[in-house]
Parts: C-alpha cells; structure tokens; sequence
C-alpha cells in the first residue's frame, strides 16, 4: 500500500510541474519555454505592449517569422528594466534562434546583450538603439532625428514665434534622437524658444499631469513638442482642461492611427509619422539573412513622413506600403 501511494504522489507531482510549465507568466505574458509546436523559437521583448505603434511592430515580425514556419513570443516589460532583464534571460536560457529587443533603458541592457552574445544569439534592435552596438547583430528603427526636424519645422511654419516645452523619455535613445532633432531644426529659427524640457515617460499617463505642471508655471507657453503620440494625447488633455485648445500647438512623433484621428480633428497640428509593421518586417529578414549566412549591415534606418491634416486621409489610405519604395 504505501508503494502505491508514493507512486501516485509521484506522478501527481509530476502532472503538476507540467501543468505548473504550461501557465503563462503571473503577469500575463507567455513563458517563452512552453511553445510546444512547430519550427523555431524567437522572442522579442518590447518597453511596453500598451502602445499601437509597437503592436504594429510585433505584426509585422511575427508575419515574416511565422511564414518561415517558425514561432515569436511577445513579451511586455512594462516600463520595467527588471523584468526586461529576466524575459530576455528565459529567452536566452530557452536557446532562442534569435532575440529583438526594445529596450527599456538604451544604456541598461548591456549585461543581457553580452548573456546573448555568450550563447552565440544574434539579437536584433528594433525602434529605439541600444548604446552598445557592437554587441547585437543589427539595429533597425526610424530616421528619428529627422522625425525631431519635421516637427520643429511644422512649428515654425505654423507659428514662426513659438514659446516650446518639450516632454522627453530621456532613457530611450530615439526619444533622445527626436529631441536632438528637434532642438537643431529649432535652432535655424530664431522665433522658437525652449522653454523647458521635462520627462514625460513616453505615455499619456505620464504626460499629463507634467503638461498640466508647464503650463501652470509658463502662462506664455503656446507649443509642445511631446516625444511620441501617447504623450501627446496626455499634453492635449492637460490644454484642454487648462481651456488652452488651439492656443498651445502640439508637434509630435508616431503617426499611429489614434494621432491621426486627433490631427483630424484639429487637436494635434502633426506628428512625423513612422512605419512600425515595416520595422517589424525588415527586423525579422535580418535575422534569417544572418541564419542564412549572409553579411548584415549593422544600422537599417526607415525613413519618416510628417502628417498634417492636409495629408491625414490619403496617408491613412496607404499606410500599408513600403516607405522605401
């Protein structure tokens, strides 16, 4: 009798470390260990997943991996450097073919790209570089600079004599890019002053309650340049409460269909709009161009394009195509 308990306790604890295997992590995301079907495994690690322009960027990857008949787990940090840390080394510790990367803080990741390296893990940088570049295979984002001089020079057209502050993420390298862009163009027109620049964490949440801060401490504040859409949805909360709408133009970097639809409504004045899903595409090739055993450049920029209303409609008609055509 005892023989029969201990084996059933056995196998009741070993159902349990399969079942245990086979949940999703507590907070939502896959593990990337329990894909249990078909072809390769690749991860990606995005800052955060509650952004359309990066839900994009995970389409257009996932379409070309899942077409070489591989698989691509999806994993959100969540603005959290910790956990970006730990998702990349499950995924390094699973023998992933390949790794992109998002990463939440551009100097901050070092230690996991070295961890890839170790295993011989090509990793791919997508949207925003990482600092240590000679230790990934690629990186692929956005003319982001460019996108900084559009919207700097959407402004000075708009209102040659502009009062400007400026909601930055400054640990993310193409916010820092967009910013410097910014400042260069504006620099070429000596109605556009800066005011002040402060940290708007990239997300509307974040922006809000910071633009609510500048306007209340600059009265003759009459532009904003937020790093992205999300922020810029934040800072035109915060005018219009303020009763501000139209008084305080907003320039800004993204183009995602939720920025377009406040352009056309007259809230936003432009956004430099980027090609996330071609992003996503042209990542995944690299790798499977580096798996194949060909030479990869080690920077791919995509060109940006500024949307106005005047273009708003016919952009949104052919947001599909490829920018490099």
């Amino acid at each position: 009798m005892k023989i029969r308990v201990i084996g059933l306790v056995a196998v009741s604890c070993a159902l349990a470390l399969v079942v245990g295997c086979s949940q999703p992590a507590g907070d939502g995301t896959a593990t990337p260990a329990k894909e249990a079907k078909g072809g390769r495994l690749f991860g990606v690690s995005f800052q955060t997943m509650n952004n359309p322009f990066f839900v994009e960027l995970n389409a257009g990857m996932k379409e070309v991996i899942e077409a070489h008949g591989d698989r691509l787990v999806t994993l959100d940090a969540q603005f959290t450097s910790l956990k970006q840390k730990n998702d990349l080394s499950d995924l390094v510790q699973q023998g992933a073919a390949g790794i992109f990367l998002n990463p939440v803080n551009w100097e901050g990741v070092t230690g996991s790209l070295v961890q890839a390296k170790q295993k011989n893990i090509p990793v791919v940088v997508v949207d925003a570089p990482v600092k240590d570049a000679d230790l990934v295979l690629c990186q692929v984002a956005s003319d982001n600079v460019e996108a900084g001089r559009l919207a700097a020079r959407a402004l000075a057209e708009a209102r040659p004599e502009s009062k400007v502050v400026i909601l930055h993420h400054s640990v993310n390298k193409a916010c820092i890019d967009r910013v410097d862009g910014f400042k260069e163009e504006a620099a070429k027109h000596p109605g556009l002053a800066i005011l002040d620049t402060q940290e708007g964490k990239g997300t509307t949440e974040g922006a809000l309650p910071v633009m609510r801060d500048l306007l209340a401490r600059f009265p003759e504040c009459n532009a904003v340049f937020p790093i992205n859409d999300p922020s810029a949805l934040g800072a035109i909360s915060a005018i219009e409460a303020a009763g501000k709408l139209g008084q305080v133009l907003v320039v800004t970097v993204d183009g995602s269909k939720e920025g377009i639809a406040v352009i056309k409504e007259g809230k936003l004045l432009s956004s430099s709009a980027q090609f996330p899903r071609q992003i996503g595409k042209i990542s995944a090739e690299k790798v499977y161009e580096y798996l194949d055993g060909k030479t990869v450049e080690k920077e791919v920029k995509i060109p940006v394009e500024l949307i106005t209303r005047e273009n708003a409609d016919s952009f949104l008609a052919g947001q599909d195509k490829d920018p490099a055509k």
